[in-house]
C-alpha cells in the first residue's frame, strides 16, 4: 500500500489532495475508483468536514478526476472496519477483561476530534456504524470535573465529549485548571502538555493529562454499555499512540468500568490501545476488497494530516 502524508493546511481542498498524491505516486494502470474517509458525516452528496473548513461534493470529485466509483465513509468507520482483521501486534491491552466471540465491538479515539463507531455481527459478517457519538454530553463524575465542564459550558454552550476528548479538548483542560486555580497557563499545544506533564515539569499539565484520561474512560465505558461491546473496546486515533506509557498508568480502566450496578459487566470488557500505524485505511482496503467494490489498484489511499 503507497501511503503518503499530506498537510492539509497546504492544500485548498480534497481534490487537490487527491490529486496531489496521484501526480506524485502516477497512475499505470489509470485508476478508475476511490475510496475516502473523511472526519464528517456523510449524508447525502455534499460533505463537511466538522474540525477542517472543507467542504465537498463527491460527485463533484469523480467528475474532476474522472472516476466511475466512489466511496466516502466516516474515518472511524472506516476504522470500525479493520478490526477484524488486526493482527495481535496490532493491539495492546489495557486492564483486564476477555473478548467474548460473536459480540459486537466499540472504537473510539482521540485527535483532532473524537471518533466513535463500532461493528454489529450480522450472520456470517459484520456490520459497521456510522456514528458521531463523539458529540454526546459529557457528564462529571466529581467537582473539579465539574468546575472545569461548567467553565468549558459557559464558553461553548454545548459540551460534547469531543470539547474535552480531543487535542483541542486536552488544550482547553489545561487552561481551564489554571483559571480555576486564579492563574493563567501560557499556550501550549497537545504535545507540549503531554511532554510536560511525563517530565513533572507543569502541575497543570500534569492534572489535564489525568483528567483527559479520566473523561475518555467514562465516555468509552459508555461506548461499551451502549453497544454491549463484549469483544471488547478500541482505542485509536492520533493522540494515544504517542502517550501509551501514560494511558497505561493513568485512571482510564477505573474509570471505564466505574458504572455503578454495572461495574462488574464492564470488567469482563476488554479494552485495548489500537496499534496499527493507519488502521483507517486498512478498513478502506477491507471494504473495496470485500465490499464489493473493486478498483485497479485496489491499496492506492491517502494518509492525510
Amino acid at each position: 500500500m503507497a501511503i503518503r502524508v499530506l498537510s492539509n493546511d497546504a492544500l485548498p481542498d480534497v481534490v487537490s489532495a487527491l490529486r496531489s498524491y496521484l501526480e506524485e505516486e502516477g497512475t499505470q494502470p489509470s485508476i478508475r475508483a476511490g475510496a475516502l474517509a473523511v472526519a464528517a458525516p456523510i449524508v447525502g452528496d455534499r460533505v463537511r468536514m466538522v474540525n477542517r473548513g472543507w467542504s465537498f461534493s463527491i460527485q463533484g470529485i469523480k467528475e474532476a478526476l474522472g472516476w466511475e466509483r466512489i466511496e466516502v465513509i466516516n474515518d472511524f468507520t472506516a476504522v470500525a472496519h479493520a478490526l477484524p482483521r488486526l493482527e495481535a501486534s496490532h493491539r495492546h491491552q489495557i486492564g483486564a477483561g476477555e473478548p467474548q466471540a460473536n459480540a459486537p465491538l466499540g472504537v473510539i479515539g482521540p485527535g483532532t476530534g473524537l471518533g466513535v463507531s463500532g461493528l454489529i455481527p450480522y450472520r456470517s459478517g459484520w456490520i459497521p456504524l456510522a456514528s458521531e457519538g463523539g458529540h454526546v454530553t459529557l457528564a462529571p463524575m466529581n467537582d473539579a470535573e465539574a468546575a472545569v465542564l461548567g467553565r468549558l459550558r459557559a464558553h461553548f454552550g454545548h459540551v460534547s465529549a469531543e470539547r474535552a476528548v480531543s487535542g483541542p479538548g486536552l488544550v482547553e483542560i489545561y487552561h481551564s485548571l489554571a483559571a480555576l486555580a486564579g492563574d493563567v497557563a501560557s499556550d501550549r499545544t497537545p504535545a507540549e502538555i503531554t511532554a510536560r506533564a511525563s517530565h513533572g515539569e507543569d502541575r497543570y499539565a500534569a492534572q489535564a493529562v489525568d483528567m483527559f484520561f479520566c473523561f475518555l474512560g467514562t465516555v468509552a465505558g459508555d461506548l461499551a454499555l451502549t453497544l454491549g461491546a463484549r469483544g471488547g473496546i478500541y482505542l485509536a486515533g492520533g493522540i494515544l499512540p504517542q502517550v501509551a506509557e501514560a494511558l497505561a498508568g493513568s485512571r482510564f480502566r477505573e474509570r471505564f468500568v466505574d458504572k455503578g450496578r454495572y461495574r462488574r459487566y464492564l470488567e469482563t470488557l476488554p479494552t485495548y490501545l489500537l496499534t496499527h500505524p493507519v488502521p483507517a485505511l486498512l478498513g478502506l482496503r477491507a471494504l473495496v476488497r470485500f465490499g464489493g467494490f473493486v478498483t485497479d489498484r485496489a491499496d492506492r489511499q491517502i494518509a492525510a494530516s
